[in-house]
């Protein structure tokens, strides 16, 4: 069960983030460490990596907003870093950059039921994703799509 001001310290960091132009793609109040730790991922916004310097930007700028509005009253440790590459593709950025990796899909077919596929990630747009299957490409509705995620070649 998420912690109770998961919800505030989310939308808070979400809108410092946005403020200083990057996205907030992940947040996490681990309580079960002493002091606890509120970590937090981000991404630039243009697409740029993150490097120490934006994280120790940002935990200066966060810091300051999360003091003021004293959501956590308990000691804590505040660790911003970069998502990295996660093996779950979901943004456009993430379906950009690894076209030609090899994925597995996890799609519903014509009779709703759940079906996995692997195969070299094509493309994804509006309303399809496309991978090839040893040769053949298979054209997925994208609304059929339930996870897609990068897989080692020959896994």
């Amino acid at each position: 069960m998420p912690h109770p001001l998961l919800p505030e310290l989310e939308s808070l960091t979400g809108n410092v983030a946005s403020d200083q132009e990057f996205d907030l793609c992940g947040i996490s109040l681990l309580t079960h460490t002493r002091p606890m730790t509120l970590e937090v991922q981000i991404r630039h916004r243009s697409g740029a990596d993150v490097n120490l310097d934006d994280c120790a930007r940002f935990s200066g700028i966060l810091g300051e907003a999360l003091e003021t509005t004293q959501l956590l009253t308990e000691a804590y440790v505040l660790e911003i870093s970069s998502p990295g590459i996660g093996e779950q593709l979901s943004s456009d950025r993430d379906f950009h950059t690894f076209r030609g990796f090899p994925v597995e899909v996890v799609h519903q077919d014509k009779d709703n039921a759940e079906r996995c596929l692997e195969g070299l990630l094509l493309e994804r747009n509006d309303e399809t994703l496309q991978i090839n299957i040893r040769g053949r490409i298979k054209t997925i509705p994208r609304e059929q799509v339930i996870n897609v995620r990068l897989t080692t070649p020959g896994n």
